[in-house]
């Protein structure tokens, strides 16, 4: 299965976009978690929102609650990340994951994950 992240872009603070991380290759029938993260500059991977099988259970790190939002449409293999009110300090790569065993856990590490998209580049001006 390969995962391919898309949407990013350059975007002034307060505003908004929306990424897409569409799944090709093997289908699951299935629980499969998969989640969103972050790398700024300098810096590790980080943790910023995960979502179950249903799409009915969400898990957001703290600075992005009430900000952003995750979900997954399982019959085109895509989960979304919107993200509202942008603030500077969001600027990073945004990568998806996956987790390709069967789990109903929405991990926050990114060791739970094994395939990665490729990262896509959101830049958030003051």
């Amino acid at each position: 299965v390969q995962l391919q992240a898309s949407g990013g872009g350059l975007v002034q603070a307060g505003g908004s976009l929306r990424l897409s991380c569409a799944a090709s290759g093997r289908t699951f029938s299935s629980p499969r978690p998969m989640g969103w993260f972050r790398q700024a500059p300098g810096n590790g991977r980080e943790f910023v929102a995960a979502v179950d099988w249903s799409g009915r259970s969400t898990s957001y790190e703290d600075s992005v609650k009430g900000r952003f939002t995750i979900s997954r449409d399982n019959a085109k293999n895509t989960v979304y990340l919107q993200m509202n009110n942008l603030k500077p300090e969001d600027t990073a790569v945004y990568y998806c994951a996956l987790k390709t065993s069967t789990s109903t856990v929405m991990g926050r590490s990114a060791t739970w994950y094994n395939v990665w998209g490729q990262g896509t580049l959101v830049t958030v001006s003051s």
